[in-house]
């Protein structure tokens, strides 16, 4: 009878653990010229994190299970955005001016367990690692030092071995699109759970590999993903002290020292253990490395052969100006394209404040000349000059259709595209927006009265994470290779701090495996 008190009061205690809740989330392209600062952020902070619930966001995940559990959660700070250039040194320094007194004080009251959603590719001028960073300085605060840290990231993570030393499990999304990011959050929030319960401190082994894959080369409905993921599954299913697996894809247009492909695993074994169960499947990557490299024909050579009848839209796919890899998403190269082939009924996003608020004072079915896209990156051909009829405003905001949406990873499920406006040039219906928005879900155009389904072609600013909404209508799907900052030969990049040798861009005769 006294061991049954005992052992439920025990129980009481593991459920009304306290957790210390963060997020920091952002992919850095640091090859663009703009500079990510505080003001492009969502920043939620306090009690209104809590509100998150039912967002289907990372911390959707944390927040339902951490319910489930009976957990109490302590939130902090949160802040978020697209993709985009090099951050801000402001930007970490005011997250952690807002983090650090709020967790102090947490912890001066008791904390068992810390959880963070991140990226895992952050980067700023001072900093090429933030998470680990991060991770550094939260380790350094009193009382924080020997507790629980778990966390969820980003696949596209270029993962750092402070990242992997100072958290006992970070688990990585295990699908591109990322259409599980919030179950992903779930999972790692089981594992801190088990921790507790358990009263056991895991840990990371990671090996870094030296290849580097662009991101269309890294969707994991096919090798080399798919082989590395199941490869990594039926470890951790054969082996009851290895928890959980990540297969990190990197992501390969951020110059850092920890740029490229890793491989990891949450364990209570052995580090020799580990290392023993990881070494083959980064040999199996090694020898797979080429199935990730990519290559795709010109827009005008696609546009010259497009199928007369596929049974739904054309769907041209444009990864090097992806929005999802930091692109701005103004390229004019499938615009240019388009009306260079003289193709009727088509349909493009294009991200341009500047021609959105030049068309605010314009009637419906007014026209105007305005110069549209080619604002954002030097690589692309510049603004085109074009005759435009306004078609319709708005203010730019939907619902995801889709709740397990690769942008809800990043937004949640209420997306704001700024003002946008709908106006159509020549044969092409052009959906103007204040504000970059990947084209993961097609409420993004349904929201704007434009029915994909409608269109014969469709331009597409994405690499991968669009195929969960574009290929069910698509008649058929292009990639097209247009001048812009996400091109997929990764040789054309001014790398300084890459870890070299590594492939595709060395000649390697024998790999060498990282482990950290």
């Amino acid at each position: 009878m006294a061991g049954s008190l005992i052992e439920r009061r025990e129980n009481e205690r593991e459920m009304s653990a306290r957790i210390l809740f963060g997020g920091l989330f952002h992919e850095t392209h640091t090859f663009l010229d703009q500079l990510t600062t505080w003001p492009d952020f969502e920043v939620t902070c306090d009690a209104a994190i809590l509100d998150k619930l039912g967002d289907a966001s990372p911390t959707d995940g944390f927040l339902t299970v951490a319910r489930q559990l009976g957990f109490t959660v302590i939130p902090t700070i949160d802040i978020r955005t697209t993709p985009g250039g090099m951050v801000a040194d402001e930007v970490f320094d005011t997250f952690w001016g807002e983090f650090a007194p709020r967790a102090r004080a947490a912890l001066a009251e008791g904390v068992d367990a810390i959880f963070l959603v991140l990226h895992g590719a952050m980067v700023t001028p001072l900093f090429p690692d933030v998470e680990g960073e991060l991770l550094e300085r939260i380790r350094a605060l009193p009382g924080a030092a020997d507790l629980p840290l778990f966390g969820v990231f980003d696949l596209h993570a270029n993962f750092s071995a402070r990242m992997g030393r100072l958290a006992n499990g970070l688990v990585a999304y295990r699908e591109n699109p990322h259409t599980d990011s919030r179950d992903s959050a779930m999972r790692a929030t089981r594992l801190m759970a088990r921790a507790l319960a358990e009263r056991v401190s895991p840990r990371m082994t990671t090996v870094r590999l030296p290849i580097l894959w662009p991101p269309p080369g890294t969707g994991t409905a096919a090798d080399p993903m798919r082989a590395l993921r199941t490869e990594i599954e039926e470890i951790v299913a054969a082996e009851p002290i290895i928890w959980a697996g990540n297969v990190v894809a990197g992501f390969s247009f951020a110059d850092t020292p920890y740029t490229g492909v890793s491989l990891s695993l949450i364990h209570t074994g052995s580090e020799q253990l580990a290392r023993e169960k990881l070494a083959p499947v980064a040999a199996l990557a090694w020898a797979k490395r080429a199935e990730g490299g990519v290559s795709y024909p010109s827009v005008d050579a696609v546009m010259s052969r497009l199928p007369r009848d596929p049974g739904g839209p054309i769907v041209l796919v444009e990864p090097a100006d992806n929005i999802g890899g930091g692109a701005p998403g103004d390229g004019t190269g499938i615009l240019r394209a388009l009306l260079r082939h003289g193709v009727d009924n088509a349909l493009v996003a294009i991200n341009d404040a500047e021609a959105v608020c030049a068309l605010q004072s314009l009637p419906l079915q007014g026209t105007i000349r305005l110069a549209i896209g080619g604002k954002g990156s030097a690589l692309d051909a510049g603004p085109l000059d074009l005759e435009v009829t306004l078609i319709s405003r708005s203010a730019g905001t939907f619902d995801l259709e889709d709740r397990h949406s690769h942008l809800a990873s990043m937004r949640g499920l209420k997306i704001e595209m700024g003002p946008c406006a709908v106006v159509r040039t020549a044969g092409v219906t052009l959906l103007l927006t204040s504000r970059k928005t990947p084209p993961f879900d097609l409420g993004q155009f349904r929201s704007q009265g434009l029915e994909p389904g409608d269109f014969k072609v469709i331009g597409v600013k994405a690499a991968v994470a669009h195929r969960r909404a574009y290929d069910p209508i698509a008649g058929a799907t292009f990639l097209v290779d247009t001048p812009g900052p996400c091109r997929s030969d990764v040789s054309t990049f001014p790398w300084q701090q890459l870890p070299r040798p590594i492939f595709p861009l060395d000649d390697i005769t024998t790999p060498k495996f990282e482990f950290l």
